[in-house]
């Protein structure tokens, strides 16, 4: 077999984002779609909640603009918001017709949409709690119909290949036979998803190391907002089972989240109680846990009929009970943990970057859209909606000419297998300690420092180990969770406020001129120190 992979397109990633993207490219131009283990291992086959979009009457383009940019703290882009809010209801029809089968209310066709924290109005289409899982099962069916698009699962990026400052594919590892092989192409698009693996506690799947962000950063790409990165108020605690989130929509169907002393206490922090938005929710459960001493507190909504719960929440009951917690007849056990990042490769509303040849789409590229602070269930519907947007730019590019140009081969250099693998282990999980102690929900100078510090040596070491020994999946990762972990840290003390979901206990107050600052020039980047 080969080493060399050529397409016109080569997409990393194998979400909403980069399936819808696939899916949009004309099936006259070539599609390579490499994801690093199985299609459906994604982040978005684990989203709950939903997708927002203007759907009902009842509600309005307007309201949900102004929700996003509110909870965003300032620094969404409103021209991207005003054009993503605006293209959800298009995007929700291209859905229903590729076999999604959103909920819809008893006895109408209408469709039975939620409220989540920082909505005004109920506009979160989901089915059940799986909503997640059956868009990317649609979006696979339709994927495995298309004759120009192929799929290498188990393969992982290991870089991008640059030519005359441009980016013309990526070096990519193959994990069943342990070779690097060559994947060129005319255009490159990430859609590697986030990077909650750089901190211990997350909802992310494994797979969630920031490769996209890392990789496009090598290869001179811009990055925005990376201190940005949210934490989802409600995780299961649990000993062993890990990763599991209780989703936004039980507080939106009226759970309520309970000290040690089981009495309520958001009431206190915000006036949308248990529905305020998920950085003011996540830092009042970390105020509550501190001040107590507590390892968690409790979501219950079992007042609440159980039929209902059992209808509306299948597979959140199902895993509790898994777990020997039945949520219909007692409260749930929860802890923050990270969930999303609100930033990420610099791009434009149609996915460019400013590297040729290179395009981000989904939660990997920082469009401007989220701001400080993402609002709930907007991440599905950035994701298809850039998706579509960035497919039409592509084909643009590709009926303009373009050339595939040939790759060298992957070279080694000296390298020799590792003689101590649990040195890779060990340093994941000094990274991944060393962010959530320093880098976590409230920060501080003093913290931020002291994270700097120790990230730079680490990176220093997991670079010369990766230059120096033949490499792995453990390893790629590693490096790019390092590379991340160095960006977050560096943008994080840039930074001299709080604001969304940074907060810094030495700037407690946010800075109108930060925001100035984003809303004449669009964005900061790292590079901008």
């Amino acid at each position: 077999m080969s080493d060399v992979v050529s397409s016109d397109v080569l997409v990393i990633g194998s979400g909403i984002a980069g399936l819808s993207f696939s899916l949009n490219i004309p099936e006259t131009y070539t599609v390579t779609v490499v994801t690093k283990t199985s299609i459906l291992e994604t982040a978005t086959n684990r989203a709950q909640g939903g997708i927002a979009a203007v759907i009902s009457d009842k509600d309005s383009v307007a309201s949900h603009i102004e929700d996003t940019i509110r909870v965003g703290a300032g620094l969404c882009h409103p021209k991207v918001v005003e054009s993503i809010v605006k293209s959800g209801p298009k995007r929700i029809e291209e859905l229903v017709r590729l076999g999604v089968e959103f909920c819809r209310e008893e006895g109408c066709d209408d469709f039975d949409l939620g409220l989540e924290g920082g909505h005004t109005n109920r506009r979160v289409l989901h089915v059940k709690d799986h909503t997640g899982a059956d868009i990317q099962r649609a979006l696979v069916e339709q994927i495995r119909k298309r004759s120009n698009v192929t799929v290498y699962e188990n393969h992982s990026a290991v870089n991008l290949y640059m030519s005359n400052d441009c980016v013309m594919g990526a070096y990519v590892l193959d994990k069943e036979t342990k070779t690097v092989k060559r994947f060129p192409s005319k255009v490159t698009v990430l859609a590697t998803g986030g990077a909650g693996r750089v901190f211990l506690y997350t909802s992310n799947p494994d797979v969630a190391t920031g490769d996209g962000i890392a990789m496009a950063y090598r290869a001179g790409a811009s990055i925005t907002n990376l201190e940005f990165i949210q934490f989802h108020p409600t995780l299961l605690y649990h000993s062993k089972i890990r990763s599991f989130l209780i989703s936004e929509a039980l507080r939106g169907e009226g759970a309520v989240l309970l000290g040690p002393d089981g009495k309520r206490f958001m009431d206190a922090y915000h006036p949308d109680a248990e529905l305020a938005p998920r950085d003011v929710v996540a830092r009042a459960i970390d105020s509550e846990l501190k001040r107590t001493g507590a390892n968690f507190v409790h979501l219950d909504i079992s007042f609440k009929d159980a039929d209902f719960i059992k209808d509306r929440f299948p597979a959140i009951y199902s895993t509790c009970l898994n777990a020997g917690i039945d949520i219909t007849q007692e409260p749930i056990p929860v802890v923050p943990g990270v969930h999303y990042v609100c930033g990420g490769v610099k791009t434009d509303i149609n996915g460019k970057t400013d590297v040729r040849g290179l395009y981000a789409i989904g939660e990997c590229a920082g469009t401007g859209f989220h701001g400080a602070n993402r609002l709930a269930s907007n991440s599905l519907l950035e994701g298809v909606v850039m998706a579509h947007n960035t497919a039409a730019a592509v084909s643009d590019d590709l009926q303009r000419g373009i050339e595939v140009h040939s790759m060298p081969p992957w070279d080694p250099g000296e390298a020799t297998d590792p003689d101590e693998l649990v040195v890779i282990s060990h340093m994941w999980d000094e990274v991944r300690r060393l962010m959530v102690n320093y880098v976590g929900i409230v920060r501080t100078n003093k913290r931020l420092i002291r994270a700097r510090n120790r990230i730079g040596f680490l990176a220093r070491e997991i670079e010369s180990f990766y230059w120096d020994f033949i490499i792995t999946p453990d390893l790629i990762e590693l490096r790019n969770i390092a590379t991340v972990a160095e960006l977050i840290i560096k943008m994080a003390r840039m930074r001299k406020e709080s604001r969304g979901a940074h907060y810094n206990r030495d700037y407690p107050e946010p800075s109108k001129a930060a925001v100035d600052t984003v809303m004449k020039k669009g964005y900061i980047s790292v590079d901008e120190e």
